[in-house]
């Protein structure tokens, strides 16, 4: 453990962008526990991060004090803009902020329809739709644009009961509220942002309002019933936690295909042992949900003193834990920087854990397993457009932006 030594997590620095996983190595080797110079821990050790995620003790909501946030703000000159944003609101009220009992009630409500069953059921439904999305592919294509987008959206768009003609709109919407996972962003991000999440609430609530009128077989006029028959969830909760499903729905997924993709496509050896034994591409996307992990970070807030690697943590005080470190912690993974899709025993931190694991976990496996599994079927071989990756401007969330590729049958 170390107290703001010269290794810290920096993701401000721009080739952290480009490429995290030195910088990573550097924190797991001389600093995997230490006082981030923005205020709480951090943590990058598999061990660390695996038990706060599941520690009873602690939460996702009051990440900072009202002060912290209002420090924070002014020295990005936000503050004016946070007051008179839609983003307070939504952040008290969405799923992911919220601990139990309300956290309980909303995830009950929306869980019956994403467990490994359910999800399971709905395998040869995304079959037919990633042979629909590669019908008339030859050549190339761009994997985000064309496949790793469209085929989740799809999915989250049918699983709601959003009109699928409307996803494009929503994509947009979509990227520019996902900004708002970093901690930093500059006021116009900041505004893009909430304006995106402006929209999905008018969105939403007209959409909301429609499926009380006619409901439908849909999660949104599932959600509504449970409130009206006695579960409840306010307006203000179905409309955020609307918005939480879809972009949750297909961000995640929608990097885990693009980062699939683009390290088979630089790793042959790993996309001919798929080709030579297709059973193999559920051990597969573990290891691509380990090895370049859609989302890299996450946060949690001590509600009682804690020690954790060494660390006392107070009530109040932040931490962030670094799952694209703990993916590659050599105490955990046997060489962690090699790729290996036949590896024994992955269990990636990807999802996070305890009660906040991640809802579409099950979702996101099944979808991956298909796309990827569909798309080295079918083109054996896949080659790079270029060596050189457009990646997100999240920190948050990984993935190509987009990733041209030759393809060969």
């Amino acid at each position: 453990m170390t107290d703001a030594g010269e290794v810290v997590f920096n993701p401000f620095d721009p080739a952290f962008r480009t490429d995290p996983y030195g910088a990573y190595a550097r924190l797991l080797a001389e600093a995997p526990v230490h006082r981030s110079p923005l205020g709480g821990w951090v943590f990058a050790r598999y061990e660390d991060c695996h038990n706060l995620l599941r520690h009873p003790g602690v939460t996702t909501g009051a990440l900072m004090s009202d002060g912290e946030r209002e420090m924070l703000l002014r020295a990005q000159d936000l503050w004016d803009d946070w007051q008179h944003s839609t983003v307070p609101e939504f952040m008290n009220t969405v799923i992911l902020m919220r601990d139990p009992p309300d956290h309980t009630r909303m995830r009950s409500l929306m869980a019956k329809v994403f467990t490994p069953r359910a999800v399971e059921a709905l395998r040869a439904h995304i079959q037919q739709l990633v042979d629909a999305l590669l019908a008339d592919v030859e050549g190339g294509m761009d994997v985000v644009a064309d496949l790793a987008f469209p085929l989740p959206a799809l999915v989250i768009c049918e699983m709601l009961g959003v009109p699928v003609e409307d996803r494009e709109e929503l994509k947009h919407w979509s990227s520019a509220a996902a900004r708002l996972l970093d901690p930093i962003v500059d006021p116009e991000v900041f505004r893009r942002a909430d304006e995106g999440l402006r929209r999905f609430t008018d969105y939403f609530t007209a959409l909301i309002a429609e499926r009380r009128a006619r409901p439908r077989d849909d999660l949104l006029s599932d959600l509504i019933q449970a409130e009206e028959e006695g579960e409840r969830m306010t307006d203000a909760e179905l409309v955020a936690n609307a918005t939480f499903l879809f972009g949750a729905g297909h961000e995640t997924t929608q990097n885990l295909i693009g980062n699939g993709v683009h390290l088979l496509a630089r790793h042959q050896d790993q996309r001919a042992i798929l080709r030579d034994d297709p059973s193999m591409i559920k051990n597969a996307i573990e290891e691509f949900l380990r090895f370049e992990p859609p989302v890299q970070v996450t946060a949690r807030s001590a509600t009682s003193p804690l020690t954790i690697g060494g660390a006392d943590i107070d009530v109040g005080e932040r931490c962030v834990l670094l799952l694209a470190a703990a993916n590659r912690d050599p105490d955990r993974f046997e060489d962690p920087n090699r790729l290996d899709v036949a590896r024994a025993d992955v269990r990636p931190l990807s999802f996070g854990g305890g009660i906040h694991h991640c809802l579409g976990a099950a979702l996101a496996r099944v979808e991956g397993q298909v796309t990827v599994g569909t798309l080295v079927r079918d083109f054996p071989g896949i080659e790079l457009e270029s060596d050189e990756v457009e990646w997100r401007e999240n920190f948050t969330l990984r993935g190509p932006k987009s990733l041209p590729v030759r393809l060969s049958r």
